[in-house]
């Protein structure tokens, strides 16, 4: 799976489970190995017209993003 995937998939995954809108996510560590693996990434989000910067870790499981950590910037 392309990082532009795993991106598209992070983003959704934040619109569902958060309500948050993807301003912006730049890779800065990828394990993802065969749909496995951790995706790490700085971004900016966005609820209800409100920006914050994070730095976040998605879990893919099965190409699937399963789990998320974050730490505010």
């Amino acid at each position: 799976m392309e990082e532009k995937q795993m991106l598209d998939k992070c983003a959704k995954y934040l619109k569902s489970a958060y309500g948050e809108d993807t301003i912006s996510m730049e890779v800065t560590g990828n394990t993802v190995k065969d749909g496995n693996g951790v995706l790490s990434v700085d971004c900016t989000v966005s609820i209800e017209g409100e920006h914050s910067d994070w730095s976040k870790k998605f879990t893919f499981i099965n190409s699937e993003v399963t789990n998320m950590t974050w730490r505010r910037k």
